[in-house]
């Protein structure tokens, strides 16, 4: 790599709700898509720090951070993507920031096939992180 070239790295986290499905947040930015709690590292963080600031923002409440289970490199943003398995406190109440619009618990089998990959490879942790690209 070059010392101009943009690379970045971000960190997301997998919650469920009682029912098993899994948080989304909706964007207010960009293609206002749905994703996972998370986002971009700054500079002199740890991809732990970055997850739990992320959330922070976004969800208005603290994440446990229960595994790391996967990192995996998205070619469309030149990107890794730290995947980790998280909770949210039972008191928790979700305020967004204003980056995101909603929220809303989703089945796993109606996201997308990237999606569904991570939040699979993050159910069925079996002590090794898993890394894959798309």
């Amino acid at each position: 790599m070059a010392f101009d070239d943009k690379f970045r790295l971000s960190s997301h986290a997998v919650i469920l709700n009682p029912e098993g499905q899994v948080l989304l947040l909706k964007a207010d930015y960009g293609a206002k898509s749905w994703g996972l709690p998370g986002g971009a590292l700054e500079p002199g963080e740890t991809i732990h720090e970055a997850l739990i600031r992320e959330c922070r923002e976004e969800l208005g409440a603290e994440v446990l951070i229960n595994y790391l289970s996967g990192v995996y490199f998205h070619f469309a943003y030149n990107s890794q993507a730290f995947i980790f398995r998280c909770a949210l406190p039972s008191s928790s109440e979700i305020i967004l920031s204003h980056e995101h619009t909603e929220f809303r618990y989703a089945n796993i089998a109606d996201l997308s096939g990237v999606q569904q990959q991570r939040i699979s490879d993050c159910l069925n942790y079996s002590g090794v992180v898993v890394s894959a690209k798309f």
